[in-house]
């Protein structure tokens, strides 16, 4: 991937956000590149020299390396920090490291993963969280063959604000929080992380005989919902916002809305899928097609 400096960032900021050290160790596939879109990893590897992207993208994922790394340094007792735990999955070796694991007394295991996010991602949840972890949980069953007691995120919110936390109930407390992840049953977790490897596996293969990829679903999209639109005429902005035409309805009539208003249906938009924030977009079939030019 080219890295492009455009607004122009002094030299040790540059070289700072673009030394990567990560690296998945010996292993086919990584749990974080399994639990995502095997057709945007597979592109990103079939164009990696085609793709650009500026220095200044790079910020949160270092302030996220950063956090990282200063926590684990404090690591020590019953605490285990970034451990890279390997398992052989229908002949790929998967790998995941995992930020902190904590003993427990009865010598089962809390999975902690570190998290520089959004607050809206603690208020909203993360589904790929809830995978994340419990592919983790599979690792550290299969790996140590160890009990998994609980999954939690740590998460440092860089934009906690605190008069918000003051005024609404549903905001978090502090700028950094413990939120506990549900743990799935055995059986569960199994299915989902095998299942996620076959699909990468078919994937590969169908696109080297030319079948072609799979379609990103609309989670991987970040599809949201339609939604119905109370508003004026002659404004963009709603007054409210509604998940059906039925409440939209009932709030019309309730306030008694009049012919200069009326309710628009705003459809669901792919959140990921855009030209400014899925790097292979340029290159993929599925996007090229959602614009009209497939």
């Amino acid at each position: 991937m080219k890295t492009t400096n455009q607004f122009n960032l002094p030299e040790p900021v540059f070289k700072a956000l673009t030394n990567d050290s990560y690296s998945k160790g010996d292993s086919h596939r990584s749990i974080t590149t399994l639990i995502d879109s095997p057709r945007i990893r597979i592109q990103r590897e079939q164009n990696e020299e085609h793709l650009v992207e500026d220095v200044s993208e790079k910020i949160w994922s270092i302030l996220g390396t950063a956090v990282h790394n200063i926590f684990e340094d404090c690591a020590g007792g019953d605490y285990l920090s970034e451990e890279r735990l390997f398992v052989d999955i229908d002949g790929w070796k998967v790998s995941g490291a995992i930020d902190i694991q904590k003993t427990e007394s009865d010598g089962s295991i809390t999975i902690m993963d570190y998290k520089c996010t959004s607050v809206w991602s603690v208020i909203f949840d993360k589904e790929e969280w809830h995978n994340q972890l419990n592919a983790y949980a599979y690792l550290v069953r299969k790996a140590k063959g160890v009990k998994v007691n609980k999954l939690q995120i740590v998460a440092v919110l860089r934009d906690w604000k605190k008069r918000e936390a003051e005024m609404k109930e549903d905001y978090p407390n502090a700028p950094i929080m413990i939120v506990d992840i549900p743990l799935w049953d055995e059986a569960t977790t199994e299915q989902y992380v095998e299942g996620r490897v076959k699909l990468h596996q078919e994937a590969e293969f169908n696109n080297l005989v030319g079948d072609g990829l799979p379609l990103c679903s609309d989670k991987e999209r970040w599809l949201r919902g339609a939604k119905f639109a109370v508003k004026k005429k002659t404004v963009k902005r709603a007054i409210r916002l509604f998940d059906s035409l039925e409440d939209a309805e009932k709030f019309f009539n309730k306030e008694g809305f009049g012919e200069a208003y009326l309710i628009e249906e705003r459809l669901g938009d792919p959140i990921r899928c855009t030209q400014d924030y899925c790097k292979v977009a340029s290159f993929c079939d599925q996007y090229q097609k959602e614009i009209g030019n497939g």
